[in-house]
């Protein structure tokens, strides 16, 4: 499976590499974003763990993030980690932010609630994900960030192939206005001011399986040195068997 896994992930990088414009001299009302799919993410996918299993199917020890590029001041957050605080508090959900909750091992089901937006329901936590495509609503000034932020989508790749060729490509997603969350369940933080950016595609494999691969690239100035890089697999299923909604839990 990790031969497979890291083939997937090398094909998924190659899609970036062949974006195309429009046609010139195309008339018409432009097609509406998911006319326009050159992908089809809808459906439910199940997570596939082949890597990180012991910091995502269990919650590590307090302390244990060693691939998390904390600063001093975010490792002194992660070192203050309680679960029963973060439970009195009405927080239990600070490791299902937008941040995260790609890793939680689960259930995906993506729809398009409308012909501009792509939603993104999880049974772990029972959060949703929408993400926008072209213009995003815009928050009021007194609108407070969100578990999941403000996502803006685009399309990348072979939008519009010359000579009528098949379509190929990826959707990139720029996630901000996020609420301050956790990149482990045990209290490894992300700040109000982090942004995420992710690449989502879909590899198709000889014997049917079709997966879907995000790549998340986190950024943090308040609480990582460097980016954070993570690649999450998810192989499709052909119904909803298994969906298992189930609330957040701190522990």
């Amino acid at each position: 499976m990790r031969y497979t896994i890291s083939g997937i992930f090398l094909l998924a990088v190659a899609v970036h590499l062949h974006a195309q414009a429009p046609p010139q001299g195309a008339r018409g009302a432009p097609p509406t974003p998911e006319a326009m799919a050159p992908i089809d993410l809808t459906g439910y996918w199940v997570a596939i763990v082949s890597e990180d299993w012991r910091f995502r199917m269990v919650t590590p020890p307090k302390g244990d993030y060693p691939d998390i590029p904390l600063n001093p001041a975010g490792r002194k957050i992660g070192e203050a980690w309680d679960p029963a605080k973060d439970e009195a508090a009405g927080e239990q959900c600070k490791a299902y932010g937008a941040a995260n909750i790609m890793r939680m091992p689960g259930r995906l089901h993506i729809t398009w609630d409308n012909d501009t937006t792509l939603k993104i329901e999880f049974d772990a936590g029972t959060q949703t994900r929408l993400l926008h495509f072209g213009p995003a609503p815009t928050p009021s000034a007194a609108a407070q960030p969100t578990w999941q932020g403000q996502s803006a989508a685009t399309w990348e790749g072979r939008l519009f192939p010359r000579g009528g060729g098949p379509r190929s490509g990826s959707v990139k997603v720029v996630t901000t206005r996020m609420r301050p969350g956790y990149l482990q369940r045990n209290g490894a933080p992300y700040s109000a001011n982090a942004t995420m950016t992710e690449y989502f595609d879909v590899v198709k494999e000889p014997n049917g399986d079709q997966w879907l691969v995000v790549e998340s690239i986190v950024e943090d100035p308040e609480y990582l040195t460097v980016p954070l890089v993570r690649s999450t697999h998810f192989r499709k299923q052909a119904d909803a068997n298994g969906w298992n909604p189930r609330p957040c839990s701190a522990r």
